[in-house]
């Protein structure tokens, strides 16, 4: 049984504020601090270039792939982090859709990920006429899922409503069709039970600066399956990602499996930052963490059903089809946040009416939950959210 008490006491939450938004930036393991500061001073500062051998920087993205593989459901040796989630995109796509040379589409949702979909886009632009982007609604992937398909591109989780797709059975379909499948794991790692193995995925992606807490632009995964470790060409084909990078060969051979989906020099401190924060995931049963997130997330939407009529779910009613996010609808949705943020509350608001909320059993309690919910009551109440300050849009929101 997992302690959530003592994972909480793992975290650097401010005093006085109620955290909803893990979602989007996970908060600071407390080993973190100390452990980038050992990378900085004890390795970088006191090795120097040697660290790269002494301190097992060069085989880190590796290390770190397999412990992220554990979360994720991924047979060992077939996850790698570097670079950021959207040349992981890129990469997976490009590959996949090089594997299936006489289609020309790819399928996706209204529900993914912006920047996935704008990735999408530029690749296909960039390989001539005849390529096509398909989105649709989410809940019309599987009956679009047709032999014109190359590959089938989603995010399991979708990052505005929390809705969550059924990766095995889309992957089942896609396959059956002659179509590979690129899931987006950014909403789902850390925040729910994944199984890309026992789904049979082909490719998979995912951040780990968001429930996997490692920090403001931690690197990104990639999980190519067993079956293709082999035959996926990498599209951007970096020196480390050579077979023999430090060879200095003038020409590109891919490296073995895995390993070729490196492309540039690994973020070293941003890894330490990653260990720290992935220290915490040892002890974490993850179908604890999920009954967790559902008790907490149903309390949470019954509680602000029952004292917001101003407010409409966005999520899903049942809590199997969503993942550890709850978001409501709201006209004035971005005023609202400010106002919550103001008195403690942090959720997050997206385009053109969601105020999200982040359910992240590793640092929040029911009291928490509840808490929240009883200042969106007092907000809604008193329509504080009506105040200029809070219409005052920030380049985040």
């Amino acid at each position: 049984m997992t302690d959530f008490d003592a994972t909480r006491a793992q975290f650097d939450l401010p005093e006085g504020v109620i955290y909803l938004d893990g979602n989007s930036l996970g908060p600071l393991p407390r080993a973190a601090t100390e452990r980038v500061a050992r990378a900085m001073t004890g390795e970088w500062g006191g090795m120097l270039i040697t660290a790269w051998n002494k301190a097992g920087w060069m085989a880190q993205p590796e290390v770190l792939g397999d412990r992220i593989g554990r979360l994720i459901g991924a047979e060992p040796g077939h996850v790698v982090i570097g670079d950021t989630l959207s040349i992981k995109v890129y990469q997976a796509l490009a590959s996949a859709l090089e594997m299936r040379p006489d289609r020309r589409v790819v399928l996706s949702d209204s529900g993914n990920f912006p920047s996935d979909l704008y990735m999408a886009e530029g690749l296909l632009g960039s390989l001539g006429p005849g390529y096509q982007l398909r989105c649709v609604a989410p809940e019309e992937v599987e009956a679009e899922l047709t032999e014109e398909v190359a590959v089938l591109m989603l995010t399991e989780v979708d990052y505005r409503t929390g809705r969550l797709h059924d990766m095995a059975a889309l992957t089942r379909k896609a396959q059956a069709m002659g179509a590979l499948t690129v899931w987006d794991l950014a909403h789902s790692a850390g925040a729910l039970p994944v199984d890309v193995a026992g789904a049979g995925a082909d490719f998979a992606v995912g951040c780990t600066y968001k429930y996997l807490n490692a920090g403001p632009g931690a690197p990104a995964f990639i999980y190519v399956a067993p079956r293709h470790a082999e035959a996926a060409r990498p599209a951007l084909s970096g020196w480390l990602g050579h077979a023999a990078p430090f060879g200095f060969e003038p020409s590109y051979r891919p490296g073995s499996g895995i390993a070729r989906m490196r492309v540039g020099t690994p973020p070293v401190l941003q890894m330490a930052a990653l260990e720290a924060a992935l220290d915490i995931w040892d002890g974490v049963d993850l179908a604890d963490l999920r009954a967790r997130s559902i008790a907490l997330s149903e309390a949470f939407i019954a509680r602000v059903e029952a004292t917001c009529p101003q407010l409409t779910l966005a999520s899903p009613r049942d809590p199997a089809a969503r993942g550890s996010q709850v978001s409501f609808r709201f006209t004035e949705g971005y005023a609202a946040i400010q106002a919550l943020i103001a008195r403690g509350v942090i959720g997050d608001f997206r385009a053109p009416d969601i105020m999200r909320f982040g359910v992240t059993p590793l640092y929040l309690g029911m009291a928490e939950v509840e808490a929240a919910a009883d200042i969106m009551a007092e907000i809604m109440d008193q329509q504080l959210w009506d105040d200029p300050a809070y219409h005052t849009r920030a380049a985040v929101t």
